[in-house]
């Protein structure tokens, strides 16, 4: 099917075909026609299968141009995937005369409410600040046709539910839902169905990851080495982007500081920077300014770039869809891409394992060819009963190579793995 055949106005196609999308994707496909008729959809798809296209094109289809109120509603669980919603649906909607507007913390709350009282057509917010207008009366969501969670399984694990259902009070029960997910948990389920007309299901992924397009390695690396591992890779494949996964703030900015003084073009994304610099770290990474994106996992689900041909875990994911979600930044819009992740010991080589096998795809271990550091040895994490990332702080805190924390040497890879540690001077 073409998007000429999905009844688009001119004005959007136009757009659409300036983004370089030649045909729908298999939600886009689905969900379109039902959207356009006003029928309230549960969306199931993997991340970057287009979903944000789906909901955006109609939401611009069905906009009033004469009516300067809200009259659609995206929430979404992270400001950078307020941003990036905010981006696409502008550039969908260049040729119509719309107004929009990204509603989240960290922003000055002043510059919002006098935003919103010029006049904004599309709101996409996440829940606690849109709860702020709502209780300062600085934005009335009344007259909203159209309604979309996206993101809905993710705001579940952040804990917004609550503040989802305070939220849906305020809006007509006559309006169209929308709830767009890569998974749908039993309560994710029940909330739509709860807060829907009848309504239409479109699953077009399970819970596992589709990866066809994914290369999927795992590399045996000693934590003292795998600063020179990672630097090795990345210069032995050169990517265009690459998108670096670590578990804490600490560890992203350790490592972007690394990876700079070791000549790359980096930059970091976390949530103890403040917004502006945020966008900044979003514009430098988009606009090729810096090919290197170390984040920690407030970003996995709020980054939409198409050219990131590498993901790299330094650290091992809390789970399988986490890990799912990670290495989702790759691979889109038809391209190839490559997921490595950095394993230090038995146990973490045994996570890698149990992701593979929860996914249904393929993780196999990969020899760095040209390369030569000490053997890790076959011993596995002999910690006080609890695994390495339960005793406060990431994997990269223990010296897993004798099984043991070595002496005074605590926070020997709090700073990204760093091998050039110097007692309590921690030089990097």
């Amino acid at each position: 099917m073409s998007f000429e055949k999905l009844g688009l106005s001119p004005n959007i196609l136009k757009a659409v075909k300036e983004l370089g999308f030649e045909k729908p994707t298999d939600i886009q496909e689905k969900s379109i026609p039902l959207l356009l008729q006003g029928i309230d959809v549960i969306g199931q798809a993997q991340t970057g299968s287009g979903k944000t296209a789906a909901f955006g094109i109609t939401i611009l289809e069905h906009l009033d141009p004469a009516f300067h109120r809200p009259q659609a509603l995206v929430l979404v669980p992270t400001r950078e995937l307020a941003l990036q919603v905010k981006l696409e649906i502008g550039e969908l909607g260049k040729y119509t005369n719309h107004s929009i507007l990204a509603v989240y913390g960290g922003e000055d709350i002043g510059r919002q409410i006098r935003q919103l009282e010029r006049g904004v057509q599309i709101l996409v917010c996440t829940p606690g600040r849109l709860l702020d207008h709502l209780e300062r009366r600085t934005v009335d969501i009344s007259k909203v046709k159209m309604l979309v969670l996206d993101e809905a399984d993710r705001m579940l694990d952040m804990g917004f539910i609550d503040d989802v259902r305070r939220i849906l009070k305020h809006i007509s029960p006559n309006r169209q839902t929308v709830f767009f997910s890569a998974t749908m948990p039993q309560e994710i389920i029940g909330l739509a169905k709860n807060n829907m007309k009848e309504h239409e299901i479109i699953n077009t992924s399970s819970d596992k990851l589709t990866v066809e397009k994914i290369a999927q390695h795992y590399v045996m690396a000693d934590p003292r080495h795998k600063l020179t591992v990672l630097l090795h890779v990345l210069n032995q494949k050169k990517p265009q982007l690459a998108i670096i996964f670590v578990r804490t703030k600490r560890g992203a900015d350790n490592l972007h500081f690394s990876l700079e003084r070791n000549g790359l073009k980096a930059t970091a994304l976390h949530g103890n920077l403040t917004q502006a610099r945020r966008e900044r770290a979003m514009n430098s990474f988009r606009n090729l300014h810096a090919n290197i994106l170390v984040a920690t996992d407030i970003a996995s689900r709020g980054i939409d770039v198409d050219d990131v041909s590498l993901i790299v875990n330094y650290n091992l994911p809390e789970d399988a869809m986490v890990y799912a979600h990670r290495i989702g930044r790759t691979a889109r819009a038809g391209r190839e891409g490559e997921a490595l992740t950095l394993a230090s010991n038995l146990e973490e080589k045994r996570l890698i394992e149990g992701y593979a096998r929860k996914l249904n795809c393929k993780i196999s271990e990969m020899k760095i060819e040209g390369l030569h550091l000490p053997t890790l040895p076959d011993i596995e994490y002999r910690g006080h009963g609890k695994r390495p990332d339960e005793r406060g702080g990431g994997r990269d805190r223990e010296d897993y190579h004798r099984g043991r924390t070595r002496p005074g040497n605590r926070d020997h890879h709090r700073g990204g793995g760093h091998s050039n540690y110097r007692g309590n001077n921690r030089r990097y």
